[in-house]
């Protein structure tokens, strides 16, 4: 792949960013791949938590300005018929965009993100979509879309102002200013800060570890309660999750998970099935 790397160990998949030389800018390809690995990493149960990460001294700097000129392409013979079909391959090509994050939030699997640097644009977008976000204390965060004369439409709106109050996102959006990594602590947009990379990918591969070490279908179900009720009153969630464990539940993993409390061991869980 040209954007990524990816490493699985003990249970948990890295997904790595490898375009340090570009800031990782998000190219044409960042848009296939990562959906692409993720779901193969989740359709096939090859982890049971996912980690992303980046290298370099920023961890995005968000869309690549290539992508800009393309939105609008068509193969249309006449200018006509360019023009009348522009704003519908427009919206069709976001569409396709947000796909992408989409399906880090549809994932089964808890997803960590790790960030250094910059968040910037899309990086935002990003990294709304995942589970946990760590980040180091010279990290910051920019909704940068605003500074390009543009409305940031790929996903961080309505992720962005579920996670921090409104007063704040509205602050980021309408100012396009960057949010240290202490403020955005405060705001609630990340878990933890840390004084080095290497002390933040230590702590999130603890953490990931951890997760891992839990009966994934139940992290699974966890996650997905988490995201229904916040999209969803308490009573519809309340029914939702009664429904989810009537089928799912299963007293051979609530046996499992004391046994090895009780001998001090690690559990063998069953992993999510195959899609």
């Amino acid at each position: 792949m040209k954007c990524f790397d990816l490493i699985v160990k003990d249970q948990v998949a890295h997904v790595v960013m490898k375009r340090p030389e570009k800031r990782n800018s998000m190219i044409k390809e960042f848009w296939d791949e990562l959906p692409e690995l993720i779901s193969d990493i989740d359709n096939n149960a090859k982890a049971r938590v996912i980690v992303i990460s980046s290298t370099g001294p920023h961890f995005t700097s968000g869309i690549d300005i290539s992508l800009f000129y393309g939105l609008t392409n068509s193969d249309a013979l006449t200018e006509y018929e360019r023009n009348i079909q522009a704003q519908s391959i427009f919206y069709n090509e976001v569409k396709r965009l947000q796909i992408t994050f989409s399906v880090l939030e549809a994932c089964r699997l808890p997803i960590i993100a790790a960030i250094q640097g910059g968040c910037i644009g899309g990086g935002l977008d990003l990294i709304t979509a995942c589970d946990l976000r760590y980040c180091t204390k010279d990290a910051f965060f920019t909704l940068f879309e605003t500074n390009l004369a543009l409305t940031a439409d790929v996903g961080t709106f309505p992720r962005l102002a579920k996670l921090i109050p409104e007063g704040f996102v509205k602050e980021m959006a309408y100012t396009g200013k960057q949010i240290s990594a202490e403020d955005a602590k405060g705001f609630g947009l990340v878990n933890e800060v840390f004084d080095t990379h290497d002390q933040m990918l230590n702590k999130v591969f603890s953490t990931a570890n951890e997760i891992a070490s839990k009966a994934p279908m139940a992290v699974h179900g966890c996650k997905k309660m988490i995201n229904f009720s916040r999209d969803h009153s308490t009573f519809d969630t309340l029914d939702y999750v009664a429904l989810w464990n009537a089928g799912h539940f299963k007293i051979e993993e609530v046996q499992e998970a004391m046994t090895a409390q009780k001998e001090k061991r690690k559990a063998n869980f069953i992993e999510l099935p195959k899609k």
